[in-house]
């Protein structure tokens, strides 16, 4: 089993930047992609950016971030990590880390708890 840890956060002002991280500890064996999502109250949960976990370590962003955010992760210390800039207030939300099989999705895979990121005008 899969546990995930989001840290960092919080609030940041627009146009500034931030970072979270996710620690995955378990059995990461079957795990191929990891990703991070957000959601807004009342609003769908959305894929921010995913990576997958292999040697060709192919990302994808929403197109709400592409150009500003980037995924990356640091094998040795099994850590995800969202670089967050030029952030707006539209980007306030709930953002999880998840990990998963690709032959599953996000949806079967293992999620962290979630930590808010407020962006402020």
């Amino acid at each position: 089993q899969v546990q995930l840890v989001e840290s960092g956060g919080g609030l940041v002002q627009a146009g500034g930047s931030t970072r979270l991280s996710c620690v995955a500890s378990g059995n990461m064996d079957s795990i191929n992609a990891m990703g991070w999502y957000r959601q807004v109250p009342g609003r769908q949960r959305e894929m921010v950016a995913s990576i997958t976990i292999t040697s060709s370590s192919i990302t994808v962003y929403s197109d709400a971030v592409e150009g500003r955010f980037t995924i990356s992760r640091d094998s040795a210390k099994n850590t995800l990590y969202l670089q967050m800039n030029s952030l707006n207030p539209e980007d306030t939300a709930i953002y999880s880390c998840a990990a998963w099989r690709l032959i599953d999705g996000p949806s079967s895979g293992a999620w962290g708890q979630g930590i808010q990121v407020t962006v402020s005008s």
